[in-house]
């Protein structure tokens, strides 16, 4: 009998290795090549940054037309969606490696209250989607007047 020592990282590798097939199973596209091959999970990347008067939601969209790209506002709710296509031709003999990702996305924000749906604006250019959503105005404390009896003190002689 041979005694082999445990190291635990070797155990982690493996169990990070068995992981990675299964994710890789799960999200990636059949060896088919099928109709379902063309979809697999794609999320672009988008930052969101807050200027004096307006948030700044811009999206890298590379290889994206902009007609295949969708926002829509619903209460507060921002979303963008679209769908990047697979520009690789599948052949009949051989094998290619598709490393890009392909296929449908969806991105949701939450807004706050008050944002005028009309002003929103949004600009595509050079693969950049960037939508420009002014912040809603501040609501400033009002001061009521109280209305009601006026009453005129006289001096009450003594």
């Amino acid at each position: 009998m041979t005694i082999v020592r445990w190291e635990p990282l070797r155990e982690l590798s493996s169990l990070q290795s068995d992981m990675n097939r299964f994710f890789d199973a799960m999200f990636q596209a059949p060896a088919g090549g099928g109709q379902t091959a063309q979809l697999r999970r794609w999320t672009p990347a988008m930052d969101l940054a807050e200027t004096e008067d307006a948030f700044v939601l811009r999206a890298d969209l590379p290889g994206v037309s902009q007609e295949d790209v969708s926002i829509e506002l619903e209460d507060t709710v921002l979303t963008v969606s679209g769908e990047r296509k697979s520009d690789h031709e599948h052949k009949g003999e051989g094998f290619s490696r598709v490393e890009r990702a392909f296929g449908a996305f969806s991105r949701s924000l939450t807004l706050p209250q008050g944002v005028d749906p009309e002003a929103i604006a949004a600009q595509f250019t050079d693969g950049v989607l960037e939508v420009r959503i002014p912040k809603p105005e501040q609501r400033k404390p009002r001061r009521i007047a109280i209305k009601g009896e006026q009453r005129e003190l006289e001096a009450e002689a003594a």
